[in-house]
C-alpha cells in the first residue's frame, strides 16, 4: 500500500482522536489541528494534564484515562517523549499512533508496530486529510514548520 492509501485508509475509518498535547491556545498548532478534526466529524478527545476542558471537551490527563476507545492516537510531544507513548497507546488498544510534523521516534514506531499499530511520523492530521480529502484552503497551511529538505516518514 503506498503512502497515500495507508493515510486515506487510516484517517477515513478512523473516528475518535485521542489527542496528546492538545494546548488550549488558540495559536498553538494543535489547537488548530484539533479545531479542523471537529470540524470535519472526529471525536478528538484532549489528552492534557493540566486543562479541564478544551474546545468545549473534557480533557483528560493520559491516555488510560479516555474512557472511549481511541482510534489514533495523534502526538504534539517531543520525539523523546514517543516510547512512552507507544506503549500507553498500545496499552489503550489504539489503531494508529501518529507523531506529528518534526516527531519521529524509530523506537516507538518499532514498538508499536510489532504491537500491530499503524505508525505514521512526522505528519500532520490536519494537513494530510485535508490534501487527501479536500480543505486545504481552510485557513491555510502553515507552511513555515514544513521543509521541503527533510525526508517525511510514515
Amino acid at each position: 500500500m503506498d503512502t497515500i492509501e495507508k493515510l486515506r485508509n487510516i484517517l477515513g475509518s478512523s473516528h475518535v482522536v485521542a489527542m496528546v498535547g492538545l494546548s488550549d491556545k488558540p495559536h498553538r498548532p494543535s489547537f488548530f489541528a484539533a479545531k479542523y478534526l471537529i470540524e470535519h466529524g472526529y471525536n478528538v478527545i484532549p489528552v492534557n494534564p493540566q486543562a479541564d476542558q478544551i474546545l468545549g471537551r473534557q480533557a483528560y490527563p493520559d491516555l488510560a484515562s479516555v474512557p472511549v476507545a481511541v482510534d489514533i492516537v495523534d502526538c504534539f510531544r517531543r520525539s523523546e517523549d514517543m516510547p512512552a507513548l507507544a506503549e500507553q497507546a498500545v496499552a489503550i488498544g489504539a489503531r494508529c499512533l501518529w507523531m506529528q510534523l518534526t516527531v519521529i521516534n524509530e523506537d516507538a514506531r518499532q514498538l508499536a508496530e510489532a504491537a500491530g499499530l499503524q505508525v505514521v511520523m512526522d505528519r500532520c492530521t490536519k494537513i494530510e486529510h485535508a490534501r487527501i480529502f479536500g480543505g486545504l484552503n481552510y485557513a491555510g497551511v502553515n507552511t513555515n514548520i514544513i521543509s521541503a529538505k527533510r525526508p517525511r516518514h510514515v
